[in-house]
C-alpha cells in the first residue's frame, strides 16, 4: 500500500506540473492565434532569459536526463564526456558567432520566420527549390526527433507507475500534440524557460543527494576505478551480457570484460563534433531569429552557456553515480534500461512529492523539445510547402488549419517510430542531430559569413550533407575501422567542401544579393 501511496503522490505532483504547462498554453493561445508570425516566431519578442533558457531546454530534451546518464552508466566516462564537451563548446560558439548575424540577416532578408524561409530568401529564389528541400529534410529529421521524445515519455511512465510502455507513450504524445496546437511558439518558449529551471534543479538535486547517499565523491570514484576502462577517456567499459543483452551478475556484482579501445583521436574528434550540430538545429536557430534585440544576445550567451555546462556535467556524473548506487538493479541491466538510472535514483532518494517534481524535470525536457520539433516541422510544411509552393495565396487561417493537421500526422509517424520499447534514446537523437547538423549547419555558416556562396552550392551542400549522414549511418559504419565514427563529422566536412567548390564553379551571386549581404552585416535593430 505504501508503494501505491508514494506512486500516487508522484503522479499528482507531475499532474499539477502538467496543469501549469497547459495554463501557459491557454494564456498565450489568443496571442498565438493572431497570425502565423506570432504562432511560429512569437513576433520577434523574446527577452534574453527566455531566449537562452528556452533554446537550451528545447535542444536538450529527455536525452539530457535519460540518454546521457544512461551512456555514462553503461559504458563509463569516455563517450559521455566527449559528447558533453563537444555540446558545451558548440553552444558557446553558436551563440557567439551565429546568433547576432542570423538575427540581423533574417530581418533584412524578407523578414523570414522559418529556417527554410531564410535560406530561400537569402538566395532570392524564384522556383523555391531550397525552400522545398530544406522543408522536407526538417520534416524527416524532426519526425525522428519527435519519436525520441515519445520513447522518453513511454519509459518514464512505465518505469514510474508499472504500466505498459505503449499506452504511456501514446498518452504522452497526445498531451504534446494538444499543447503544441494550442499555444504555438510563445507558449512553447515561455514554458521552456520554466522547464529549463526545473531540469537544472532536478539534475543538481539528484547529483548532490545521490553523492551523499553513495558515501561521498571518493566512494563513487573508487567504485568507478574498480571497473576496467570506466574512468578512462580513451577506453570504454565492456559489460558482460547474455544473448538478450542483459548484463551478467556474479557474487552480487556486475560482470565486465576487458576495457575496449574508444577508437583513438579520430573517434574523439567525431564525438566532439556533436557541437557542430548546433549550427544546423532549427529549434536553437529560431530563438536567434526571435530575440527582441541583438544587444541582448551577450546576456543570452552567458545564461545559455552556464546552464549547459552545469546540466551536461551533472548528467554525466549521475551516470557514474548510478553505477555506485545501483550496480545490480534489474531495471538497469540492459543498454536501453540503463537510461532509467536518473528515475531509479530519484525514486529511491526523495520524498514522493519531491520525486514528482524531479520526474517533472524529465517530463519538462521531453515536452520542451517535442513541442519545438512539432512546431518547426509543422511550419516547414504549412508555411514553406503549402503557402510557399502549393497555394501561394493561402490565407493565414488556412495556414493555421494545415498546421494543425500536420502536427497530428507527424505525431502519428513519430508514434510508429517509437513503438519499439527497447529503443535507445541516445541513438535516436544522435541520428537526427547528425541529420540537422550536416544538412543545415554548413549552409547556414556559409550563407551568413561568405557572400560568394551560390544558390546551386546551397542545394548541393544540403543534399550531400544529408546523403552522407544516411550513407555513413546505414552502410559505411558497418565496415568498422575509420568508418565507425559519428556520422555528423564526415558529413559536415563533405558538405562544407561541396559548398565551397560548387560556389567557385557556379554563377556568382547577383549584385542585389551581395548588397543585401553587406546590409545584413551592418544592420541595426
Amino acid at each position: 500500500m505504501k508503494f501505491l501511496t508514494d506512486t500516487m503522490r508522484i503522479f499528482i505532483t507531475m499532474a499539477c506540473y502538467m496543469l501549469v504547462v497547459i495554463g501557459i498554453g491557454l494564456y498565450f493561445a489568443k496571442r498565438a492565434q493572431k497570425n502565423s508570425e506570432n504562432y511560429f516566431l512569437g513576433g520577434r519578442g523574446l527577452g534574453p532569459w527566455v531566449a537562452a533558457m528556452s533554446a537550451e531546454a528545447s535542444d536538450m530534451s529527455g536525452w539530457l536526463l535519460m540518454g546521457l546518464p544512461g551512456v555514462a552508466y553503461w559504458l563509463g566516462l569516455a563517450d559521455a564526456f566527449w559528447t558533453a564537451l563537444g555540446l558545451a563548446v558548440g553552444t558557446y560558439v553558436n551563440w557567439l558567432i551565429v546568433a547576432k548575424r542570423l538575427r540581423q540577416y533574417s530581418a533584412v532578408s524578407g523578414d523570414a520566420i522559418t529556417i527554410p524561409d531564410f535560406l530561400s530568401n537569402r538566395f532570392h529564389e524564384k522556383k523555391k527549390v531550397i525552400l522545398a528541400i530544406s522543408a522536407l529534410f526538417i520534416l524527416v529529421f524532426f519526425s525522428v526527433y519527435a519519436s525520441s521524445c515519445f520513447v522518453t515519455c513511454g519509459k518514464l511512465f512505465s518505469t514510474l507507475f508499472g504500466f505498459d510502455y505503449h499506452p504511456m507513450m501514446i498518452i504522452g504524445a497526445i498531451f504534446v500534440i494538444l499543447y503544441t496546437a494550442l499555444g504555438g511558439f510563445l507558449a512553447e518558449s515561455a514554458s521552456d524557460f520554466m522547464q529549463a529551471v526545473v531540469m537544472i534543479f532536478a539534475l543538481v538535486a539528484v547529483l548532490v543527494c545521490g553523492t551523499i547517499y553513495a558515501g561521498g565523491i571518493d566512494a563513487v570514484i573508487d567504485n568507478a576505478k574498480s571497473i576496467p576502462g570506466y574512468l578512462s577517456l580513451t577506453h570504454l567499459a565492456n559489460p558482460t551480457v547474455d544473448a538478450n543483452g542483459v548484463q551478467q551478475i556474479a557474487e552480487n556484482a556486475p560482470l565486465f570484460g576487458e576495457a575496449k579501445s574508444y577508437g583513438g583521436l579520430l573517434t574523439i574528434i567525431s564525438t566532439m563534433s556533436w557541437g557542430l550540430g548546433y549550427f544546423g538545429v532549427p529549434q536553437v536557430l529560431l530563438r536567434f531569429m526571435a530575440i527582441r534585440k541583438t544587444s541582448e544576445l551577450k546576456s543570452s550567451r552567458r545564461i545559455a552557456t552556464i546552464w549547459v555546462f552545469i546540466s551536461l556535467a551533472a548528467a554525466v556524473c549521475i551516470g557514474l553515480l548510478g553505477r555506485a548506487m545501483f550496480p545490480t538493479e534489474a531495471e538497469l541491466l540492459t543498454k536501453s534500461g540503463a537510461e532509467n538510472v536518473f528515475i531509479v535514483i530519484a525514486q529511491t532518494l526523495f520524498h514522493p512529492i519531491v520525486a514528482g517534481i524531479i520526474m517533472a524535470g524529465i517530463l519538462a525536457a521531453t515536452i520542451s523539445s517535442s513541442d519545438s520539433y512539432l512546431l518547426i516541422a509543422t511550419s516547414a510544411v504549412s508555411k514553406n510547402i503549402y503557402e510557399g509552393i502549393i497555394k501561394k495565396d493561402a490565407t493565414d487561417k488556412q495556414v493555421m488549419i494545415v498546421s494543425r493537421i500536420v502536427i497530428v500526422l507527424i505525431s502519428l509517424f513519430g508514434i510508429i517510430l517509437a513503438w519499439d520499447e527497447k529503443s535507445v534514446i541516445f541513438q535516436i537523437v544522435s541520428f537526427a542531430w547528425a541529420g540537422f547538423g550536416a544538412t543545415f549547419g554548413p549552409i547556414m555558416l556559409f550563407s551568413l559569413f561568405w557572400k560568394k556562396t551560390t544558390r546551386t552550392a546551397a542545394v548541393a551542400g544540403m543534399l550531400s550533407g544529408a546523403a552522407c549522414v544516411f550513407l555513413f549511418k546505414l552502410v559505411l559504419s558497418k565496415l568498422g575501422g575509420i568508418f565507425a565514427i559519428y556520422e555528423l563529422f564526415p558529413a559536415f566536412v563533405i558538405s562544407c567542401i561541396v559548398i565551397y567548390v560548387v560556389s567557385l564553379c557556379s554563377k556568382a551571386p547577383s549584385q542585389e544579393i551581395l548588397d543585401e549581404f553587406e546590409l545584413a552585416k551592418n544592420y541595426k535593430d
